[in-house]
C-alpha cells in the first residue's frame, strides 16, 4: 500500500496581527501548487456556512484558487468524489464531525486522500478531524457525533492551539498539558502532537515536517514530553507503532 497522502495541518487560521490564513499563505500555495484550480471547502464547523464560505473564497481567490463549498452542492458525496483538493476550516470540532458523518463524508474523504492522493488542508477543527479521533480537541461538545473516531489520515492525534501554562497566572484550573496527560492515562491512546499557534504540519506520503514559526510539543503515553523546532522531521510519527 503506497501512502499517497498529502496533508497540510494548520493549528489556527488567524495569528495575532494578521488576516485570515495570512501567516501560512505561502505554504498553502506551495501545497496546492499550480495543478489544483478548485478547492472544495467544508464549512461545517461554523453555523453560518454562507458567511464562512465567503471568507474562505475571498482569501483563496487572492492565492489563485476557486472555492466550491460542500454545503452549496446537492450531493456532498459526489462533490468529494470530484474534488481536486479539500480544505476543512475551523470552528467547533463536535459540530464538524457530526456533519461529516451526517453527510456520509468520512470514509469518502479518507478514500480520496489516502488512495487518490488529493491534497487535504485542515485548520484547527479541520486538523482535529484529520487525525485518529477528536478526543484531544479543546472544544465544547455542543452536539453529539455518532463517534469520536475521525477521518484517520494520520495515526496520531493533534491538539491545535496548544497553550503553555502561564507561570504568572493565578488560574488554578487544569493546564493543557495535564489534560493531555489525563487522556494518556487511558489505555491504547496514540501520541498527541501539541501544535502551538502559528505552527503547521506538512505530510507528504511517509514524510512529515513541522513548519511555521513556533515549536510543537509531543506527548507519548508513559513517556516524557519532547519539544520540536520548526523545520523538524516528524516522519517517525507516521510509522511508529504507538
Amino acid at each position: 500500500f503506497e501512502n499517497k497522502s498529502r496533508l497540510l495541518l494548520v493549528s489556527n487560521s488567524t495569528l495575532h496581527g494578521g488576516g485570515y490564513l495570512q501567516h501560512c499563505q505561502q505554504q498553502i500555495q506551495d501545497f496546492f501548487g499550480k495543478n489544483v484550480k478548485r478547492i472544495l471547502f467544508v464549512p461545517y464547523a461554523l453555523q453560518d456556512r454562507d458567511a464562512y464560505t465567503k471568507t474562505a473564497r475571498d482569501k483563496f481567490k487572492t492565492l489563485g484558487y476557486e472555492v466550491d463549498s460542500v454545503h452549496e452542492t446537492p450531493d456532498p458525496v459526489e462533490a468529494v468524489r470530484k474534488a481536486e483538493g479539500i480544505f476543512i476550516g475551523g470552528g467547533n470540532t463536535f459540530r464538524l464531525l457530526k456533519a461529516l458523518y451526517d453527510n456520509k463524508l468520512v470514509t469518502e474523504i479518507r478514500k480520496r486522500v489516502l488512495e487518490d492522493g488529493i491534497p487535504y488542508m485542515g485548520s484547527s477543527a479541520g486538523t482535529n478531524v484529520s487525525t485518529i479521533s477528536i478526543n484531544t480537541t479543546n472544544d465544547m461538545p455542543i452536539v453529539y457525533p455518532p463517534t469520536f473516531a475521525a477521518i484517520g489520515l494520520v495515526p496520531f492525534n493533534i491538539n491545535p492551539h496548544y497553550l503553555d501554562a502561564d507561570p504568572n497566572s493565578k488560574h488554578m484550573g487544569e493546564t493543557r498539558e495535564q489534560r493531555i496527560v489525563q487522556y494518556h492515562e487511558e489505555h491504547d491512546t496514540p501520541c498527541v502532537l501539541g501544535l502551538r499557534e502559528g505552527s503547521l504540519l506538512l505530510v507528504e506520503g511517509n514524510k512529515a515536517t513541522l513548519l511555521g514559526s513556533t515549536k510543537a510539543r509531543l506527548f507519548k503515553r508513559g513517556k516524557h514530553t519532547t519539544e520540536y523546532e520548526p523545520g523538524s522531521d516528524l516522519s517517525f510519527l507516521l510509522t511508529d507503532a504507538q
